[in-house]
């Protein structure tokens, strides 16, 4: 661990705190430096024995092969802690209203603030019982509730429940009561929720229709557009018109052999693919949900369909052209 913190030196300091708060957003709990120094050596190794194998078997670059995956576990790693994350925050916008309503009833029932906070703890609250367990202590300690509010707020990656901290706030500073506040804030987020809906139930066919283009439209029309290409090289190829009959038709027509290879053709096709997915994905996320990042979960699934359709089409196409050729 000590080995993993001194490496972890090597990141700029304001990359290292934002990973420690994508961590405490995400609950996972480990030092910011230890992971961090420990994902770079596991890092390197992968690489290293990946690059290396590939190197050996097929004789690919190994500098390229080396960095393209160190690249890609390091992408890969930030995203999961990031989607984690967001999955903690997403769960607690949902607990959150039965949260807020379970303390100002027991605040009307004549319990003290803290105690108040304290039995609203449920276990069904999952993460969130540990903040509000936390909450409670340091109101109990002496913390005002404005102060342990906007702290808690801090420790969730969530605009929705980060306003709705704030509007407690806000009525906490007016001279509000905070019973009638929490019972008021749980309701507005119930509506909000039930607006959410609406508008995702609304957006489902947008959603619906850009899924079926991105993971299914695109790799049948590179299928049948590599199909034509291979099938006009060999048409090329096998035309032979004598130099002198074009010259005597006089004819504004200048036949030559089709230049791309097929291995180019086929490395342009799955980079599109690839891309398509990536940016597919982001599109689905931003039109259903409001945020590019809620997409990502979906790379894995539509690159695996754009790559399996397209080769399953073009093998159906080759072998059915294969049969009609005499």
């Amino acid at each position: 661990m000590d080995l993993a913190k001194k490496i972890a030196r090597l990141y700029p300091r304001k990359f290292r705190e934002k990973t420690g708060a994508l961590l405490n957003y995400a609950h996972i709990n480990i030092n910011h430096d230890s992971f961090l120094g420990s994902v770079l050596l596991a890092n390197i190794i992968i690489s290293l024995a990946l690059a290396l194998a590939l190197r050996l078997l097929f004789e690919l670059n190994f500098i390229f092969i080396f960095f393209s995956s160190f690249i890609l576990i390091m992408f890969i790693i930030f995203f999961w802690l990031i989607l984690q994350a967001d999955a903690a925050g997403k769960f607690v916008e949902t607990i959150l209203p039965d949260a807020l309503q379970l303390m100002a009833s027991n605040l009307r029932s004549g319990l003290t603030t803290e105690t108040a906070f304290m039995m609203s703890s449920r276990p069904e609250f999952g993460l969130f019982k540990e903040e509000i367990d936390l909450i409670g202590k340091e109101i109990a300690t002496g913390k005002e509730v404005i102060i342990a509010l906007k702290d808690a707020s801090k420790r969730i990656k969530s605009a929705t429940v980060e306003r709705a901290i704030d509007l407690i706030v806000s009525g906490l500073k007016s001279g509000g009561e905070l019973a009638e506040l929490l019972e008021q804030t749980a309701k507005d987020m119930r509506k909000q929720a039930i607006i959410d809906k609406k508008i995702r139930s609304n957006v489902g066919m947008y959603v619906i229709f850009v899924f079926i283009a991105v993971a299914f439209g695109t790799p049948i029309l590179f299928a049948l557009s590599s199909f034509l290409v291979e099938n006009l090289k060999s048409s090329f190829t096998n035309i032979n018109i004598p130099q002198a009959a074009l010259q005597t038709a006089s004819l504004p027509l200048n036949i030559t052999a089709i230049t791309i290879s097929s291995k180019f053709l086929l490395i342009y096709i799955i980079t599109f693919l690839v891309v398509n997915a990536i940016l597919g994905s982001m599109i689905i996320g931003l039109i259903g949900k409001g945020r590019e990042k809620e997409g990502i979960k979906n790379i894995p699934i539509i690159l695996f369909l754009n790559l399996s359709i397209f080769f399953l089409i073009k093998f159906l196409l080759t072998s059915l052209g294969a049969g009609l050729t005499p």
